[in-house]
């Protein structure tokens, strides 16, 4: 097991706007971390971008790739349980290669058309073992956040 589902300490508060996409040319994007350089749950809770992370001991998987969701994300107030449940589609890599990993970070990018890896905030990790084999892989994650 790859460690916990967690939001990062620079977007906690920020997750709903984000997920809503306000910007002409935003998108969640979908991260793939390898197994190998993986870093404790605690150390990659503080790092504030994208670049940041990876210039760390954790590594994307670059063979299978991003995933850019820039629709489809269900945003519910949920007035009876008094929470927020943000949900994305299932993200499908077609006959995915490559290394091992074990998370899948939600990151916002604020400009997909000029946007740099510094600019990329994350949003949630989680954990997703799996090793691609050549056959479609494919990840569901249920209200990739709950805010209570």
């Amino acid at each position: 097991m790859s460690g916990i589902d967690f939001t990062f300490n620079n977007a906690m508060g920020r997750l709903r706007t984000f997920a809503e996409l306000p910007a002409a040319n935003d998108a969640l994007i979908v991260v793939p971390i390898e197994t190998t350089g993986l870093e404790a749950d605690g150390t990659l809770r503080d790092y504030d971008d994208l670049l940041a992370l990876l210039a760390g001991a954790s590594n994307e998987q670059t063979t299978l790739g991003r995933k850019t969701i820039s629709a489809s994300v269900t945003v519910t107030v949920d007035d009876t349980n008094n929470r927020v449940d943000i949900d994305t589609p299932d993200q499908v890599w077609t006959a995915g290669t490559g290394n091992a990993i074990a998370k899948l970070l939600i990151c916002h990018d604020g400009d997909t058309t000029a946007g740099t890896d510094s600019a990329i905030t994350p949003l949630t990790a989680h954990s997703f073992d799996a090793t691609p084999d050549g056959t479609d892989l494919t990840a569901t994650i249920t209200n990739f956040v709950r805010i209570t």
